[in-house]
């Protein structure tokens, strides 16, 4: 029995010149994007529509929630830092996943946003979910391991930095 070695290329099937593998690639990154910012849009409209979670004290607020993971945290003096001023960090929070949310979503500045992101997802798992055992139990380390590729890749594809990299491209006459 022989074997043999296809030398063909695959068929195009979207983008001209491209096969399908090289599209998917493309549009692999997509759906991390749409989630981790519809995430964020949703967690920081959230916050700021939530009257008890922005106040100082009493069920549900931020400043209950900081004291109450002071002791467990990894940095207790970044949450001393956050309690000089709950209510202020608690918008605080909120605006920045509001602005990384929608930086991902749209792909404005998106490798910005996703450090941002990242930023915000590293901060929470070593305040509020750094004492979950096993560490695995704790969503902001997960959080913070998916905002990566974004950071690395930003926004390829079906985005506003994207429109403006290829509007650049036009005016220039070429690949930049």
């Amino acid at each position: 029995m022989t074997h043999s070695i296809r030398s063909d290329t695959q068929t195009p099937y979207f983008d001209s010149g491209r096969d399908w593998r090289d599209t998917a690639t493309r549009y692999a990154l997509l759906p991390l994007r749409v989630f981790l910012g519809v995430t964020f849009i949703y967690a920081g409209l959230d916050k700021l529509t939530d009257s008890a979670f922005l106040s100082d004290a009493g069920s549900g607020s931020i400043g209950d929630m900081m004291r109450a993971v002071r002791d467990s945290s990894a940095i207790p003096a970044l949450v001393d830092l956050a309690l000089k001023n709950p209510v202020g960090f608690g918008y605080a929070i909120a605006l920045g996943e509001l602005a990384v949310g929608l930086g991902t979503l749209f792909g404005l500045l998106a490798r910005l946003a996703a450090f941002g992101g990242a930023l915000i997802s590293l901060s929470l798992w070593l305040t509020v979910s750094w004492a979950s055992d096993p560490y695995y139990y704790g969503n902001d380390l997960a959080y913070l391991m998916a905002w990566l590729p974004l950071v690395l890749a930003g926004a390829s594809v079906l985005s506003i930095d994207a429109a403006i990299r290829n509007r650049r491209r036009q005016r220039s006459g070429g690949y930049r």
